[in-house]
């Protein structure tokens, strides 16, 4: 089921569910995720903008030296209107090794976990247990 939101309801539906951080958009453009997704499509030449953008994230985070939440979003941009097709969530050890990781995929902005379910599904089970 894909939800047709309007970037202002986009950000607002994220955003009340947690995805609260600072975000990169394709790699670049570091800011609140309105802000970047914003920059991202004001720095396109017009008609250049991709039609699928790539945003990511840390859910959790608490220095380099220890494992780290990142969370994937690819986002269909059409017509000034963005879909959620598939989410990555992965816990990370300082080096960058995947140690697990959860691939959620025929999304909606609707039906996204929370910040803090996407958190428990790569979390230990000790881990959930503390939090």
């Amino acid at each position: 089921m894909e939800a047709i939101s309007d970037l202002n309801t986009f950000a607002k539906i994220l955003t009340a569910k947690g995805y609260d951080g600072y975000f990169h958009t394709q790699g670049a453009y570091a800011g609140k995720l309105k802000a970047s997704i914003r920059e991202y499509l004001a720095n396109c030449p017009k008609g250049v903008a991709k039609k699928e953008l790539l945003l990511s994230c840390f859910l959790q985070w608490a220095g380099e030296a220890l494992p780290r939440i990142e969370c994937l979003m690819w986002v269909k941009y059409l017509n000034g209107k963005f879909f959620l097709g598939r989410m990555e969530i992965a816990k990370k050890d300082r080096y960058g090794q995947v140690l697990k990781q959860s691939e959620l995929t025929d999304l909606s902005v609707v039906a996204a976990p929370k910040a803090k379910e996407g958190i428990a599904m790569v979390s230990d089970a000790v881990e959930r247990n503390n939090n």
